[in-house]
């Protein structure tokens, strides 16, 4: 049997909004609203926080979630949970980010399902872009898909351009990934990050350039990524909406 663990990887440091993981929305730090919503589509016990921070671990133990210290050296997100490869052993690895606190635990799921039924290949999840304002935004990676639903190229460019620069259609990365365990140890073993990723700030870019194939499915698009002042903001209007 396929065993498996949900990990999210937080830390304090974010370049563009301070503190990210402990902001608050509705009283409640944001971690630990994204931690509620892994444990809507897993059994608490699969579902983890993976810091750096000794704040964020304490803040995790005040609300009974948990979570597991890593190196502050990590270059990524990923490379944090690839670094609990060795000491939270599992066939496959979903890595939730921490500044989902509205993911559908749906998205999750379907995440999970589709790692299980194939262990041996990494997944992520992308939506439509509907609104021009999306596919503009420097903030949220652009996906490009292959026919048989592999991806080509992640980009916070806005892709597919034409010759007018108009919106035609675009896709957009929904936050989820499953990573098997020799994925993410093969990732983290390039110990710097590879052209595009570097300049893409993209992590995904990482396991194309070094020839990995990435299994796209669709998901909801309807959950918010937080990575400024206004996403924040975004996000407490909709969750606190009576």
């Amino acid at each position: 049997m396929t065993d498996y663990a949900v990990v999210i990887p937080a830390r304090l440091g974010s370049s563009r909004l301070a503190r990210k993981p402990l902001l608050e929305i509705g009283g409640k730090p944001m971690i630990i609203h994204t931690w509620e919503r892994g444990i809507e589509a897993a059994p608490a016990e699969r579902v983890y926080v993976a810091t750096d921070s000794q704040e964020i671990f304490d803040v995790c133990a005040q609300y009974g979630a948990q979570a597991v210290m890593t190196d502050v050296a990590c270059l990524t997100g990923t490379d944090r949970i690839a670094s609990l490869t060795q000491t939270l052993p599992r066939d496959v690895y979903i890595n939730l980010q921490g500044d989902e606190p509205m993911m559908p635990s749906a998205n999750i799921r379907k995440i999970i399902e589709a790692s299980l039924a194939a262990p041996d290949k990494i997944i992520n999840g992308w939506a439509f872009i509907t609104e021009e304002d999306e596919f503009r935004s420097r903030t949220i990676p652009k996906v490009v898909i292959r026919e048989d639903g592999q991806l080509m190229y992640m980009s916070r460019a806005s892709i597919p351009g034409t010759k007018s620069d108009e919106f035609i259609f675009s896709r957009k990365q929904i936050c989820v990934y499953g990573f098997p365990r020799a994925a993410l140890q093969a990732f983290a073993a390039r110990t710097e990050k590879t052209a595009h990723e570097e300049a893409e700030d993209i992590e995904i870019l990482r396991f194309v350039e070094m020839g990995w194939d990435v299994t796209m499915i669709e998901l909801s698009g309807a959950s918010i990524a937080v990575d400024t002042p206004d996403d924040l903001e975004r996000v407490r209007a909709k969750m606190l909406k009576p």
